[in-house]
């Protein structure tokens, strides 16, 4: 039964791996350009909506880590089919900040005690605290990558700075909605030996290419 459950539970993560690799895609701005405006607040926000619920799937860290794997592998398929090289910043920016993004949702789950995480008011500061971290950190890139992060027009002001509040914003909302969504995952799916997250994996790397060749 426990192996069932650990199966059932992988296949979740990465069935909302692929749906988030492919959101990527299809609302992330072009990878040929530097971020722009709320562009990179936006995803930050629609970025804690999946790990949140990959999270809530088994509740440990290797589903965090699982699905933010799957987002990476996703970027860099991505990356393929514009063929930019992995290292460009378009690339590899995004992926440091889905590390970012992952590893403070991890940690904030850690310190968190339980009674308070499953509160609605305190799902909803988790995600913003975790939101803020990533983006005060996420100027740090340019040591990882070699790459800037992007900056407002005429300033030397980060734009994970200048939109934090968007980015805090949407994860005060998009965190207890992606837990409350995985829950009900945990909850209520069962793959009745359909391969589910195997189909999805497909279907979204055959959507990334159509839309990428339009």
């Amino acid at each position: 039964m426990e192996d069932t459950n650990v199966r059932r539970n992988v296949g979740t993560v990465i069935l909302l791996g692929a749906v988030w690799g492919l959101s990527e895609c299809l609302l992330g701005a072009a990878l040929h350009a530097c971020a722009s405006s709320i562009s990179g607040s936006v995803m930050t926000g629609v970025a804690f909506f999946f790990i949140a619920a990959a999270w809530a799937a088994d509740r440990k860290a290797w589903s965090a880590a699982l699905i933010v794997a799957i987002a990476v592998l996703f970027k860099m398929f991505d990356a393929v089919l514009l063929s930019i090289p992995l290292k460009n910043g378009a690339i590899a920016n995004p992926v440091f900040a889905f590390i970012l993004e992952g590893g403070a949702f991890v940690v904030l789950a850690v310190i968190l005690k339980k009674a308070w995480k499953r509160r609605t008011a305190g799902r909803a500061v988790w995600g913003g605290m975790a939101a803020l971290i990533s983006v005060a950190a996420f100027p740090l890139v340019r040591f990882a990558t070699g790459t800037a992060a992007c900056l407002v027009p005429g300033t030397t002001t980060p734009l994970s700075w200048y939109y934090a509040i968007l980015a805090v914003g949407i994860s005060l909302l998009t965190v207890p909605l992606g837990l409350r969504a995985g829950e009900k995952m945990r909850e209520h799916v069962k793959w009745a030996g359909v391969p589910v997250p195997a189909i999805a994996v497909a279907l979204s790397l055959v959507l990334m290419v159509l839309f990428r060749r339009l």
